[in-house]
């Protein structure tokens, strides 16, 4: 799978476990950034992130900030991209399956490296459900997103 991984300043040092993580379990990594702990604003990132996903340079995206949060708003302002905060396992699985996220958010001030980890590998392995109740709902979502 090909992955984008960006994070703002909070979330610079946790990202590098999180691509040595992605890259271990056999996946392309595209790192866009920051590259270094200097202030930088998250929407910029989570528009890098997004545009290689609406652009299908990436199948998934990862971003990771000081709570997820601000990452999550600027995430879920680009057409196509269906953002979740995820700081549990279940939600980081289950956003996948019910939901179709292609772009998941950790806040490096709220989980550690090892439940980033947890949370990564959880998100990565699940599969959109071919449920023909989760199907329907997403589809909802894009024709709420096409409305825009």
């Amino acid at each position: 799978m090909r992955v984008v991984i960006g994070s703002d300043h909070a979330g610079f040092p946790l990202k590098a476990d999180v691509v040595e993580f992605v890259k271990s379990l056999g996946h392309e990594v595209e790192d866009v950034g920051s590259h270094d702990p200097d202030p930088v604003d998250f929407p910029d990132i989570a528009r890098a992130v997004t545009d290689r996903i609406t652009s299908g340079k990436a199948d998934r995206g990862l971003l990771v900030c000081g709570t997820g949060v601000g990452a999550s708003i600027a995430a879920n302002k680009i057409r196509g991209i269906r953002a979740a905060v995820c700081h549990d396992v279940h939600s980081a699985h289950q956003s996948v399956e019910h939901d179709d996220v292609n772009v998941m958010c950790i806040g490096a001030q709220i989980v550690g490296a090892w439940l980033a980890k947890d949370l990564v590998g959880a998100y990565l392995s699940a599969k959109f459900s071919t449920d023909e109740d989760f199907r329907r709902r997403v589809a909802k979502l894009a024709d709420m997103d096409a409305a825009r």
